[in-house]
Parts: C-alpha cells; sequence; structure tokens
C-alpha cells in the first residue's frame, strides 16, 4: 500500500505586511506542519485513539510540559563515582546480595527476589561476611506463624548436606515423626516407658585425649551434673559443705563401681550422700558437721531414684547412643504437663549430660542441637550454665546451636536485671550471630528492638510479616525471607492436625 505523503511549504508573505499578518501566517505554518507531522505516524496515532480515556497516559513520550518538566534549565553537576554502600544511603531502594547459593535452601529472598540459602559452617568457613563469628542461631515467632516448621525443615535439609542433628529436648513429641521418616531414632522417657538413661555413663575417650586427662575430666562432668540436679531441685545454690559432700559421694560410688567392673548410678551417689557412715569415713576431721550439711542434698538427688522422675535414670541405661543416625531426639512430652517443670529440667539435665559425649567427639562431624522450646528452661540456672558452655565452645565442637522461643522477653524471665539468670539468658542472644525474627505482637516490638538492635523499618516489617515469612539478621546483614515448604515436608511437618476436621 503505498504510503501518504504530505509536506508543508513556507507561505508567501507580503513585504509590506502589517506585523498581524506576518503573525498569523507563521501559526498557520506552525500549524501545517504539525498537522504533517501526524500524518506521517497514522499508525500511532490510530493506536492512541484505540485507547480509553482512562487509559491514554497523562502526558505525552516528551515529558511534562511547561516550566514543570525541569528541562532547559542551568544546573550542571560534575559526575561523581561512589560504591553501592554509599549509593544505598542516597538511593535505599537496592535489594541484598544474598549469603550465596551454598548451603541449605530455605525459601526466596522477598526483595532481591531470589532464592535464599543458609549455612552457618559454610559462612564461618568462607568469611564472606564481617562479622559472622559463631554458627549458633535464635529462632523467635509467635505461635501459628511457622517456626517449628521451618526449624524441621532446617534440620531435614541439613541430613542432605552430611549433617547430624540432635534434639536433646523435645516436650511436646513433635520430633518424633520427623527423625523416624529419615531414619533417625527417637528415645522417649517418662513414666512407666521402657527407657532408661544413666546420666553417669563415661562417654568414650577421645584418640587425641590421654587416658588420665580423660578421667580427670570425666569426673568433673559428672560433679557438674550433680550440682546442676542438685540446684534445680533445692531452688539455691549449693553451700561449701555441700559441694565437698557431693565430692566425697561421687569419689567412693566411682571407685566401688569400678572395682565391680560397672558404671556408677545416681542412686548410689544419693544412698552415701544420706549415710551418715560413708561420709565421717572419708572426712574423719569434719565427723557429725558432713552428714548434717549433706541431708537436703541427699533428699534432693532422691527425687530422681524414689520420687517422681523414678524409672527413667536410677538404673543402667537400656538404650545406646548411636552417633552414625542422621537425627537423635529424646522424647519428654510425657513429663511437665502439669504445669510444673521441674520434671522436665531435671529430664533435660539428664539427656544433656548423656548427649554430650557425642557432641565432644571430634571425630563426630559436624551437627546441629537444637532446643526446641527453649523458653521452659530459661527459669533454671543449671541448664542455662550447660546451654552457656555448649555455645561458647560451638567452634570448637563443631556444632551449630538453635534456640527455638516464642517472644525475646522469654529471655527476661530468666531474673531480675543484674541477676546471673538474666546475664546467662542475654549471653545466648549475644553469641547468635544469626537471628530469625517471626511476627511479633505490637507490644512485644518494643523489647525485640531492644534486645536485637532493629531499626524502625525492620521493627516494622517485623509487626507486619506473614505465616512463613520472617526477619534474618546474620551478622548485621537483614533479610526478608519467604520460607518454601515441599508438600511432603508440609505434611510431615503439621502441627496443626486436631484443629483441622
Amino acid at each position: 500500500m503505498p504510503r501518504t505523503r504530505t509536506s508543508a511549504t513556507q507561505l508567501f508573505v507580503p513585504r509590506k505586511g502589517s506585523r498581524e499578518q506576518q503573525r498569523a501566517v507563521r501559526s498557520g505554518f506552525a500549524t501545517a506542519r504539525h498537522r504533517a507531522r501526524q500524518a506521517a505516524a497514522p499508525a500511532q496515532r490510530r493506536a492512541d485513539e484505540l485507547l480509553n480515556e482512562d487509559q491514554r497516559p497523562a502526558y505525552p513520550p516528551s515529558g511534562r510540559p511547561g516550566p514543570a518538566s525541569a528541562r532547559g534549565g542551568k544546573l550542571h553537576l560534575p559526575a561523581h563515582r561512589m560504591t553501592t554502600a554509599v549509593a544505598s544511603g542516597a538511593y535505599p531502594f537496592l535489594a541484598e546480595g544474598g549469603l550465596g547459593a551454598e548451603g541449605i535452601f530455605i525459601g526466596r529472598d522477598v526483595h532481591a527476589e531470589a532464592a535464599f540459602c543458609f549455612d552457618p559452617f559454610s559462612l564461618y568457613g568462607s568469611g564472606r561476611i564481617e562479622g559472622f563469628t559463631n554458627p549458633n542461631a535464635v529462632l523467635a515467632g509467635i505461635i501459628g506463624m511457622g517456626k517449628s516448621a521451618l526449624a524441621k525443615s532446617i534440620a531435614t535439609r541439613a541430613i542432605a548436606h552430611g549433617y547430624r542433628i540432635y534434639v536433646p529436648s523435645d516436650p511436646k513429641g513433635e520430633w518424633t515423626a520427623v527423625s523416624r521418616a529419615l531414619g533417625g531414632h527417637t528415645i522417649a522417657l517418662g513414666p512407666g516407658l521402657p527407657g532408661r538413661l544413666n546420666p553417669l555413663d563415661a562417654p568414650a575417650r577421645p584418640s587425641t585425649v590421654a587416658p588420665a586427662d580423660w578421667t580427670g575430666e570425666v569426673r568433673k562432668r559428672r560433679l557438674a551434673l550433680l550440682g546442676s540436679l542438685a540446684r534445680t531441685v533445692l531452688g539455691r545454690d549449693l553451700k561449701p559443705m555441700e559441694h565437698t559432700a557431693l565430692d566425697i559421694a561421687l569419689d567412693q560410688v566411682v571407685t566401688h563401681a569400678r572395682a565391680q567392673g560397672t558404671e556408677p548410678l545416681l542412686g548410689q551417689v544419693a544412698y552415701v550422700l544420706g549415710s551418715p557412715a560413708h561420709l565421717d569415713a572419708a572426712l574423719p576431721d569434719q565427723a557429725g558437721h558432713l552428714a548434717a550439711a549433706a541431708q537436703d542434698l541427699a533428699h534432693a538427688l532422691r527425687r530422681l531414684v524414689h520420687g517422681d522422675l523414678s524409672g527413667m535414670f536410677d538404673a543402667p541405661s537400656t538404650v545406646a547412643f548411636d552417633p552414625t543416625v542422621p537425627m537423635l531426639s529424646i522424647d519428654l512430652s510425657r513429663l511437665g504437663g502439669a504445669g510444673d517443670d521441674t520434671a522436665l529440667v531435671l529430664a533435660m539435665t539428664c539427656a544433656s549430660a548423656w548427649m554430650e559425649s557425642a557432641v565432644a567427639d571430634p571425630d563426630g562431624g559436624r551437627r546441629w542441637v537444637i532446643y526446641d522450646e527453649a523458653w521452659r528452661v530459661m527459669r533454671h540456672i543449671g541448664l542455662l550454665e550447660r546451654m552457656q558452655s555448649q555455645w561458647k565452645l560451638s567452634r570448637g565442637l563443631g556444632i551449630a546451636n538453635l534456640m527455638i522461643i516464642h517472644r525475646l522477653s522469654d529471655l527476661l524471665s530468666a531474673g531480675d536485671a543484674g541477676s546471673h539468670g538474666r546475664v546467662l539468658a542475654e549471653g545466648l542472644l549475644a553469641d547468635c550471630s544469626t537471628r530469625i525474627i517471626y511476627r511479633q505482637e505490637p507490644d512485644q516490638l518494643a523489647t525485640a528492638a531492644s534486645l536485637l538492635g532493629l531499626t524502625g523499618v525492620e521493627a516494622q516489617a517485623v509487626s507486619a510479616l506473614t505465616k512463613g515469612r520472617g526477619l534474618w539478621k546474620v551478622a548485621g546483614r537483614s533479610f526478608i525471607t519467604q520460607h518454601i515448604l515441599h508438600p511432603v515436608e508440609r505434611q510431615l511437618f503439621d502441627t496443626d492436625a486436631r484443629m483441622s476436621a
């Protein structure tokens, strides 16, 4: 089809015409030239005419007309080069580059629209992130936001990367199905159950430690365990004479067990503490005084033998710890159901001491140790001290600790400001280079912002997070990540089965 050509030529203007005539001629020429340009692009004109009035552009492609267009100004600035870290202050609409593709796939980075992967061991070993000093992590979120699904997803996918998973405390029994599905092992403890754990079992000696040195290390661990159990039951610190009595009782029981070729038991320690003759024979110059000071200690340990925890820790172990299984969890759902967490804490203390043999093994590889419902132990100094030791030694032991709580204010329940319990709880948070925060209630935002150093934008984002979406703070870098679950994981991790029809 031939194209229509339109042209405009300058009209003849009389030399002696008036100014009005010359102005009118120039205006007519401009109009004719505009019509010629429109005729040269009929397709574009037809496309604009087909648009509805509300769909037409507000301004032409050349931009906004008039003085408001800011064109033709005399402001000229020289070119300036800067880094992205500096440019983000002037132009804040920049997304994080992510943590790299190495590690466990978590989900989608909401701002960068890219995959988000996380591996604390890889991040620590590579040194890519400044300030990433330890592999420990804390996960906080209100009920129903998906924090349990995230923890189980991390454990499940970590096994595919060659890591092993230890769950020393499962107060609700939710990890049992996960452990069995992954080929792991679950030990259920509680009144009437066949499982028995002897927390005084001597762990296997590492090949790099001399026998004499290892004997002293085992003795220190046993004394620390007995002291933690006694403090939990008594609700106070031990007195000097009680420490002496505990020391003497343990030595006598270990000597007798070594002669018999067996392992010492808690019941034997409680018996020696309640027997004045044994204590007086070991320390004659304190005859009569040491036995009286050890009475409270003897009754405290008796609870583990004849009290509500009898049948779990007062006999030789009936289960064997296999460090080669992918996952090991200790089900404590039969304990602490009546509102008293003392039995649960005592069982957790014994179970944690029993699992330390595998954690301390230098040939055990890299492992995740997950403390589910950790808010239940924040009021017990003995467990906090054991957790602090494990947090401090995480790099040397090759473990990544994950603490799961509901609110950041749970850390404040460990005691009053400045108390030993509060210092221990806040120290656990300080030793976590990774903080994962799911949605928090509005009245908890101030506490969360104070403990985690959240900015105003981050605090506002935390209050509006949806299910499965959390704020990840990794050594000062922040990410909003949407956790993505596989359908098989969603079915396996479901904790709301009883809420559905």
